[in-house]
Formats: structure tokens, sequence, C-alpha cells
């Protein structure tokens, strides 16, 4: 926080350390975050299962193991199970809404309401920020609505994938809709019918392609990291909304923040691998806190 700033954390909050885990109420987060400048959010996929999008660790996630990108890249089969498998899951992916949290962040931007929010982080691939009306944001995990080309490089629509794999694989209907229990977060699909699954390869090059998605075990890339890194150091307090922060591309922005001395506040349901620094931890649905703290209805306990 900047020296002379007109509106300072309380002191018991400023002196806060690493190892101490505040609980805290709705009210102490109102308060905590209408008393400093500026925020940054890193949401996850807690946000979105209102939507209907589902997630690999929450308390009602589908126990599942998500393809490596090792294994994407270097296995013709590979490709083929989970194109198949994506093709069933764009019914939920594709086509889900925003939800309150989403809205509410995006307010929060527009409003600079309770603070400014200087930017959003996010590590769904769903899209639904952008789609609620957030400018500044940074997909960590990228964005399941596009396709890139292995060899060349070349972005494609999701949806164009869609129809040339329609095309490819006549008599293939899709099905699986919104909140269907074997949809995966990444837009996989639990189905039987792959070995004989067309793909359909890069109309540029015949190329290998892919979701323009961070898969497990694939860096993400350099310049949305720095970029995000840049946000935690501007902002004087870091919400983390809907993330267990299981994996490091989330977690070491706490750790930043932490290191930086600035509060931390964590919503979500379950434990995450933040508490420890967190200065506010409220174990509660996303969507009913986030858009109490945006002013999209009173705040209580």
């Amino acid at each position: 926080m900047s020296a002379g700033a007109p509106r300072l954390l309380d002191r018991a909050l400023r002196d806060w350390e690493p190892t101490q885990v505040l609980r805290g109420s709705l009210d102490d987060a109102h308060a905590l975050l209408s008393s400093v400048h500026s925020a940054a959010v890193l949401t996850g996929a807690g946000v979105s299962t209102a939507s209907g999008v589902p997630d690999y660790r929450g308390p009602r996630a589908q126990r599942g193991r998500p393809i490596q990108y090792q294994q994407f890249i270097a296995d013709a089969e590979s490709r083929r199970r989970y194109w198949a498998r994506a093709y069933q899951g764009w019914a939920a992916m594709g086509h889900a809404d925003p939800n309150p949290t989403h809205l509410a962040l995006a307010r929060w931007e527009q409003l600079s309401w309770p603070c400014s929010l200087t930017g959003l982080i996010t590590q769904n691939v769903d899209g639904l920020h952008r789609q609620a009306g957030s400018q500044e944001v940074v997909e960590l995990h990228g964005r399941i609505h596009e396709v890139v080309c292995l060899d060349c490089g070349q972005l494609t629509d999701r949806e164009e994938m869609q129809q040339r794999m329609a095309a490819a694989n006549p008599g293939l209907g899709t099905g699986l809709a919104v909140g269907h229990p074997e949809i995966r977060p990444d837009g996989d699909a639990v189905v039987e019918r792959w070995a004989d699954f067309v793909v359909p390869p890069c109309l540029a090059c015949g190329g290998r392609l892919k979701p323009n998605v961070v898969y497990f075990g694939e860096p993400v890339p350099r310049e949305r990291v720095a970029r995000c890194r840049e946000w935690v150091d501007r902002s004087e307090a870091l919400v983390v909304a809907g993330s267990s922060l299981s994996v490091m591309s989330g977690l070491r922005f706490v750790r930043q923040a932490a290191a930086r001395g600035i509060p931390v506040v964590i919503v979500n349901q379950g434990a995450t691998r933040g508490d420890e620094w967190a200065t506010i931890r409220l174990d509660a649905p996303v969507q009913q806190v986030l858009p109490a703290l945006a002013g999209l209805r009173p705040v209580d306990d």
C-alpha cells in the first residue's frame, strides 16, 4: 500500500502473520476491501459450477484423470479419444452462461466498488468472465473456445471444429447437456465410441489440432504469468474465489501476495493450499459471497 493512502487497513490486519488463519466474516471481508485502494482477484472452477461447468476437486467433483499434455501431443490414439469425448463435452462447455459470480466480478470492475479491481486472473477455460463483461482478464489456462494447430500455430474457432467433426462423423450425435455428470472441466467427456472417430486435421497445414488450453503437464505461457504478477504487485489485496489452489499456477500468486505483506481473502468451499496465508477465510459458496461483496445484495453474515 502506498505511503499516505487515505484509507489504511486496521492495525490488526496490517500486522497479520502468514501462518495465522483469520476466519472472519463477510462483513470483515467487505470492510477489508473497502479500506484498500485496489485488489486483484483469482478465480477457479468453483465460480463456474453454478453455470453447470464441473470442477475436478470440489465437493461434487467427479473422479477422473484429465489428459496429460505429453500424452496428447505424442499419441494419435490419445488425440482421437480426446476429440471424440470433447465432441460430446462441447454441449456443456460451449453453451454455458455466466452466473451471478461472473456478473458480480464484472460489476466490481465497472464500478470500482468496494475498491478498484486491478485485474481478474482466472484458472478457468470456459470464457464466462469475458462473456459476463469483465475486461481486464488473464485466462491462465487458455480458452476452450479456440483451437490451435500444434504444427503451424493457426488459431480457429472451436465451433468450426465441432461442425467439421460432425461432418466427418455422420450419425454420431451429441447429447450430454450442461451439468451432465460425465462432463469434465476441460470439455472432455466419458464416451465409449471413439475407436473409429475421425479427427479433422488443420486446414492450413494438415497438422495436429488441440484446444487452446493448458493441459496438465503443460507450462502456462510466461507472458500470462508476468502480467498476473504485475497485477498482484500493483494491488493492495488479493481475493481468491472458488479455487482449492491445488496447482502452482494459482498458488504462486497467493505466495506472492503473502511475501509482499498484503492481505489475502479466500472464499472457497473446502480447504485450500493457501489457507495458511489467508487473512480472511470464508468457507462458503462463492455465488453467495461475491455478489454481496460487489453490492448486488446487502452484505450480511
